[in-house]
């Protein structure tokens, strides 16, 4: 066994003594129950020259704001929303 397995193993078998254990089927997340499920988020891959991304990843820092929200932004006043399908917001 490893170095620490048999530390791990016997902290595994018993529950300390100022511990209790928690019901976790009647706790709620902490989120609003009226928001909707939210899409799965994926990758767009844009190819750019190195240059450009210093430079717009440096001006998004100095503004607090992120590439990904401004690229979001664009996409979204140039083509708009599907409209079955509420977008997260970054």
């Amino acid at each position: 066994m490893s170095k620490y397995g048999d530390l791990i193993k016997k902290a595994r078998e018993t529950e300390p003594e100022n511990q209790t254990t928690r019901n976790t089927e009647d706790q709620t997340s902490g989120l609003p129950e009226s928001e909707p499920e939210l899409e799965q988020m994926v990758n767009l891959c844009v190819k750019v020259p190195i240059s450009q991304r210093r430079y717009w990843m440096s001006k998004a820092k100095e503004q607090g704001i992120t590439v990904t929200s401004v690229i979001v932004e664009a996409l979204t006043q140039k083509f708009g929303e599907p409209d079955n399908q509420k977008a997260r917001k970054p």
